[in-house]
């Protein structure tokens, strides 16, 4: 086989190694940056507040 062909071969080997090494990088990333979306949200502090009804006097959380 000439070397040319062997060399054109690896490249193309190598290109198609980088673009599913991208694209599981892309994947692992998505995956961890919805993780931490989902902890941040339920870390938020509650929105809650107590508001007074007015018909029998207690107090009642509201949401804001």
């Amino acid at each position: 086989m000439p070397p040319f062909l062997i060399v054109a071969l690896g490249t193309l080997g190598a290109a198609a190694l980088v673009k599913k090494l991208a694209q599981e990088s892309r994947r692992v990333n998505a995956e961890l940056d919805a993780a931490r979306r989902d902890e941040e949200a339920s870390r938020a502090p509650a929105t809650d507040t107590l508001r007074r009804d007015p018909a029998t006097g207690e107090y009642r959380p509201q949401r804001r």
